[in-house]
């Protein structure tokens, strides 16, 4: 059962913080993954990340100030940024979308400022831990997520861990080679024949903008930019163009999927991020999944097929966060267990 329906109501508390490019968003979560408290506010990178991070703890205080709790319940926080990162290190290493916070000590000066010890994550790490903890995965012992945006990201969940790798560059799922012809797309890390040159938004985009310049035919002509939710409007309406568009991003999609479950074998695999062709609450969503479902069974191990869930990811936005302070919830009372086992043994 997800523990955040289960009605029970925890003083244990527990911060997560996703730091974006546009945004950094701010949630309070209690020990049964119900989120008491959340808000945003700008990044203003410009201003550096010592702002942010005095910004975000004021943020919390203010928070537990209007649901009349008190700091003292915060057990501990969860740091959610975009890589790359040195996570034992505690850095932000050279984010492209926040230029002004290399080679940072993030970790180290969130936990002075907050006066609590911090986890330290990637993003859609912490995306993916939200929905293996209280989400779409909280019934299976191993997830991988796709969060489908300008880019790909994801993350992989096993045993209650997530695959960081030795270098903090785990599951780095989209920059999957899915094609090795000498005519590749090119991925926006410079490398070709990625998965995110093929399945991302950018990339949605881009196709779309060749075949309208070749001139096929399509109620999108008349766009300069055709967005990723124009061009699942234009499907929804039965433009044939934009339906092969959506179509080919789940064949996309599928391979990737396809790869993963050989190497990971999940209990399930998630489908997250802005761009979802309305979901499961939308027939064009619904067919995108079934399309995804068909390839993957045609293309895994029929006892991985069989015994593999694919769907949407269930908590949206605030996935981030909530996960963020999952992974803190985790350290926290692991790191209970283990003084408790020491004291035991003296």
């Amino acid at each position: 059962m997800n523990p955040a329906d289960s009605g029970e109501k925890s003083e244990h508390l527990f911060v997560g913080i996703d730091v974006g490019g546009t945004n950094v968003k701010v949630g309070v979560v209690d020990d049964n993954g119900r989120v008491v408290a959340d808000t945003s506010f700008p990044t203003e990178q410009q201003k550096g990340p010592e702002f942010a991070i005095e910004l975000a703890c004021s943020t919390v205080r203010e928070l537990l100030l209007q649901h009349e709790l008190d700091y003292s319940q915060v057990l501990r926080l969860g740091l959610g940024t975009p890589g790359p990162m040195d996570i034992p290190a505690g850095l932000i290493l050279t984010p492209s979308n926040l230029p002004g916070w290399r080679n940072f000590p993030v970790r180290q000066t969130l936990a002075q400022a907050a006066d609590r010890p911090v986890t330290f994550c990637n993003d859609a790490a912490a995306a993916a831990f939200g929905e293996y903890w209280v989400g779409g995965g909280s019934d299976f012992s191993s997830l991988v997520l796709f969060t489908l945006g300008t880019g790909v990201g994801g993350g992989i969940i096993v045993d209650d861990v997530s695959i960081d790798g030795a270098h903090s560059h785990g599951a780095e799922i989209g920059h999957m080679r899915i094609d090795s012809s000498d005519s590749a797309r090119i991925c926006s890390c410079g490398m070709p024949g990625h998965l995110e040159a093929y399945a991302s938004a950018t990339a949605v985009m881009l196709r779309t903008h060749e075949r309208l310049a070749a001139g096929e035919e399509s109620i999108l002509q008349d766009q300069q930019s055709p967005t990723p939710l124009m061009i699942a409007n234009a499907a929804s309406s039965g433009d044939a163009m934009a339906i092969e568009i959506v179509m080919e991003t789940a064949d996309y999609l599928s391979d990737g999927i396809a790869c993963l479950a050989h190497v990971i074998d999940p209990g399930v695999v998630l489908i997250g991020g802005a761009m979802n062709f309305g979901g499961s609450d939308n027939d064009l969503g619904r067919t995108f999944l079934d399309r995804i479902k068909t390839n993957v069974r045609r293309d895994t191990f029929t006892m991985i097929a069989e015994n593999l869930t694919i769907d949407f990811a269930h908590l949206g936005s605030g996935a981030g966060f909530v996960g963020a302070a999952g992974l803190a919830r985790r350290d926290y009372w692991r790191s209970r267990k283990n003084t408790s086992s020491t004291t035991q043994l003296s």
